[in-house]
């Protein structure tokens, strides 16, 4: 096979890429639910304990897009070629243009700005390529890394849903965010300083 060379690939930046999910990816699956308050943040509820069968299963009813739930599932992987976490574009409304994003970064790989820069390419992907126009998304209250990145990405706080997630004996408010196209393209020319 010839050396891929990924000089101007869409799916990738200066640090990471994104590419489908493979069957090896399992590991990094079962690693990561071992991870319970990551895990809460993200499912916003404590899951069953991890088992490698559903590791496997998982990724192999992910793996080449192949989800089949509505969601298009992404391994992110520094340019090393080492697996740092996952990404998926979700909730797509293609009638009135609206999506969101669900992420994960590997515990031993968060701070590094990583997730930042793999939203921005699916938010690339969703914008320009799938034609749509505002991305909706929410943070658990307390989700600080997440919703630093919201901001730094250009969203908007549109609102507080109040006390309608019950976890860790108590109930949480889910911040909600968004953020058009228009603003998108804006940060964007911010960003490159054009």
């Amino acid at each position: 096979m010839k050396e891929i060379i990924y000089t101007n690939y869409f799916w990738q930046d200066e640090e990471i890429r994104l590419r489908a999910i493979e069957p090896e990816d399992w590991e990094g699956h079962y690693y990561n639910r071992f991870d319970t308050p990551a895990r809460r943040l993200l499912e916003c509820a404590v899951e069953l304990p991890p088992t490698i069968t559903e590791a496997k299963n998982f990724v192999e009813k992910c793996s080449g897009f192949s989800s089949g739930n509505g969601r298009i599932m992404f391994t992110i992987e520094n340019l090393n070629g080492e697996n740092v976490g996952g990404i998926n574009l979700n909730s797509i409304d293609e009638r009135n243009g609206t999506f969101s994003i669900g992420i994960q970064i590997d515990r031993d790989h968060r701070g590094k700005g990583y997730g930042t820069r793999a939203v921005r390419i699916l938010l690339k992907y969703a914008f320009f390529e799938r034609r749509l126009n505002k991305f909706n998304d929410y943070v658990l209250e307390g989700n600080e890394a997440s919703a630093t990145m919201m901001k730094k990405l250009g969203c908007v706080q549109e609102g507080v849903r109040r006390k309608v997630i019950y976890t860790n004996g108590k109930y949480y408010d889910l911040i909600l965010f968004g953020l058009m196209r228009d603003e998108f393209i804006e940060n964007e020319k911010e960003i490159q300083g054009v």
